[in-house]
């Protein structure tokens, strides 16, 4: 593995306790370019991980705190009418939102309401936003890191399915198991460690990173391994829909990043499945009058399917 990104997992590892295949999804989800959603109850330490990856990533970091009263313009900025004084005219200028930033940070995404959560459609997809009808370019690499609490907590909006498609990867934290939960409680404050974080990789660095992660090599045969994963989606009568064409290159390309985070360069069938509970829980939806769980899909999937 590349020292700098070994850095990064050791430092984030230490911030967040006992997590490390979690932080490893984390940072494997940035490294493809994808986003990232990081859905619990309150309290397990979701906004403390989102800040510790933007920190220790030495990448501009900004978090917008998503309430039920917040508006696209309070994210994406809007264009202000400056006059002069003593004159009778002037001219409008645009003052750029928080989401003109490399990271973000959308803190409890799902307690705004859905006008504002579309805000982030196009800056996700495209890595630009369309203001008073020009089109602006957003930093780069541009990462949308978004916590979520559970949809039946009081004051929460589900995300629409295709938001959630937006995400690569989503994982849950859980809580601590006992010896990490010890560790927490007789350690050092975990704001205080956050403020004296240092970047263990430059912006440059990373983006470098991210295009030896797209030269992962892939065989023909793993891609028959993948598609074939795919096509048991699409082929499953519990759900609505199977895996979608974005789906399907994600999975790739996550694949692709856990294999380098290893170390490796060329993907192995352990590197989808490694990745595969992550990515499909938030794309496939239970067909109608469907009440039993599919949680364990990707598990079950994993099992039928031959590995090449």
């Amino acid at each position: 593995m590349n020292p700098a990104l070994e850095r990064a997992l050791t430092q984030i590892n230490h911030i967040v306790l006992g997590k490390d295949r979690q932080v490893r999804l984390c940072l494997a989800c940035l490294l493809a370019r994808g986003h990232l959603l990081i859905e619990d109850v309150p309290g397990v330490g979701k906004t403390t991980l989102a800040h510790a990856l933007a920190r220790t990533l030495g990448l501009e970091f900004h978090r917008i705190q998503f309430t039920s009263d917040l508006l696209p313009a309070d994210i994406l900025g809007a264009a202000i009418y400056d006059r002069e004084a003593g004159k009778s005219s002037g001219t409008f200028s645009f003052h750029p939102g928080p989401i003109f930033a490399q990271v973000i940070l959308a803190d409890e995404i799902n307690r705004a309401s859905p006008k504002a959560q579309s805000a982030l459609l196009e800056a996700m997809e495209e890595g630009q936003v369309s203001i008073e009808g020009e089109t602006r370019p957003l930093p780069t690499p541009f990462f949308v890191i978004a916590t979520q609490n559970p949809s039946d907590q009081i004051g929460a909006f589900p995300l629409p399915e295709s938001q959630l498609d937006r995400f690569l990867l989503r994982i849950r934290l859980g809580f601590p198991e006992h010896a990490a939960e010890r560790a927490l409680l007789r350690g050092e404050d975990r704001r205080d460690l956050l403020a004296n974080l240092p970047a263990a990789i430059t912006a440059a660095e990373f983006v470098e990173q991210q295009k030896r992660v797209h030269q992962v090599h892939v065989s023909e045969a793993l891609l028959d391994y993948l598609q074939a994963i795919i096509t048991a989606s699409r082929q499953d009568s519990r759900f609505i829909a199977g895996l979608s064409p974005r789906a399907g290159l994600g999975l790739l390309r996550a694949a692709q990043a856990w294999a380098y985070l290893a170390g490796r360069e060329f993907v192995q069938p352990e590197d989808v499945q490694a990745v595969l509970p992550a990515l499909v829980p938030h794309r496939l939806f239970p067909a109608i009058g469907l009440t039993a769980p599919l949680d364990n899909w990707a598990a079950r999937i994993l099992l039928e399917i031959p590995i090449p």
